[in-house]
């Protein structure tokens, strides 16, 4: 077994080649990268994205990165390509090639073929002497001097360096198309980071019971009101209009104060202010709403009428805190 030091050691000295790597890739920011970024804003087709083995994968993570950032991607693995997957190219696509050597057997195959059909090529690639980066129409050059694997085998920093440049394709791409908080909600409608961009306060609001008693209501009425929705609180209202709002810790308040409750009444215990949101604002806004007042219920309402409410529990398991 390594000692304790060896393996904060190694793992140290990983993350420094892998920083230095990503450091390296900076004067590689040329014309050639300017010149892909204007290319696929301006096309009328999709971005495939190739490479073998491990770069294969990172070719899958740029895609993923790319279609949730408004850039219309496919994964194509360059084995695949030459039995079939060739197919899946239409006219007007760009192709990104991965690749470390830019030599493998199946990347010498894939780039000729590609040249033929006519469609634009970029190569991503370490070696721009390569076999693929001569025949590559523009280069994303991902050198790096040597992998984190003290056998200088294991692709690790240069694989982090060809995600680092997918990164930062993706996010040139977005800046140009003025992607914003809309569009990233639109595209991630079931994960929390899109819920945080749209889901609202009356969405989840109609969800829940909605508490309410009367001003002149007695203890027992809203002790009852309180227990049966399990929201732990209950809006005092008059119609539709918002009077107040009790909560369980002002019936445990009240319990301590006083010993006689025969004619203590609704009204007697609510907060006459309580704080609210509309309907139509964002559940993250009611999260902003219950933290900096310190309260665990918020009244929702609509046309200043009360509409229903929300408990902290609600944006706990809509996955918004």
């Amino acid at each position: 077994m390594k000692s304790k030091k060896s393996i904060i050691d190694n793992a140290i000295s990983t993350l420094q080649l892998e920083a230095q790597a990503i450091l390296g890739l900076v004067e590689n920011v040329n014309d050639d990268f300017v010149k892909v970024v204007h290319l696929i804003i301006q096309s009328e087709g999709r971005v495939i994205v190739t490479g073998i083995g491990k770069s294969a994968i990172i070719a899958q993570k740029i895609v993923a990165t790319f279609n949730s950032t408004g850039t219309p991607s496919i994964f194509m693995h360059a084995a695949d390509a030459v039995h079939g997957d060739l197919g899946m190219i239409q006219k007007n696509d760009i192709v990104i090639c991965l690749s470390k050597s830019g030599n493998t057997p199946e990347i010498k195959i894939l780039a000729p073929l590609l040249k033929q059909a006519g469609n634009v090529m970029i190569g991503m690639v370490g070696q721009p002497d390569s076999d693929l980066g001569l025949q590559a129409d523009y280069i994303l050059n991902t050198y790096v001097e040597k992998e984190a694997c003290p056998h200088n085998l294991a692709p690790t920093t240069s694989t982090t360096a060809q995600l680092a440049m997918g990164d930062a394709l993706a996010v040139c791409l977005l800046h140009a198309r003025n992607f914003n908080e809309d569009d990233f909600a639109r595209y991630h409608p079931g994960g929390a980071l899109g819920k945080r961009l749209y889901l609202k306060a009356g969405d989840i609001a109609v969800k829940n019971q909605k508490p309410g008693i009367h001003s002149s209501a007695s203890v027992k009425d809203v002790i009852v009101e309180i227990s049966q929705n399990r929201l732990g609180a209950v809006a005092v209202i008059e119609g539709n209009s918002i009077l107040g709002i009790i909560t369980d810790g002002d019936i445990r308040r009240m319990l301590e104060k006083y010993s006689n409750l025969a004619d203590i009444k609704a009204s007697d215990l609510m907060n006459r202010n309580p704080k609210t949101i509309d309907r139509e604002m964002l559940a993250v806004n009611a999260l902003e709403l219950i933290k900096a007042n310190n309260i665990t219920q918020l009244l929702v309402t609509e046309d200043n009428k009360y509409f229903g409410m929300i408990h902290l529990h609600d944006l706990l398991q809509e996955g918004i805190i």
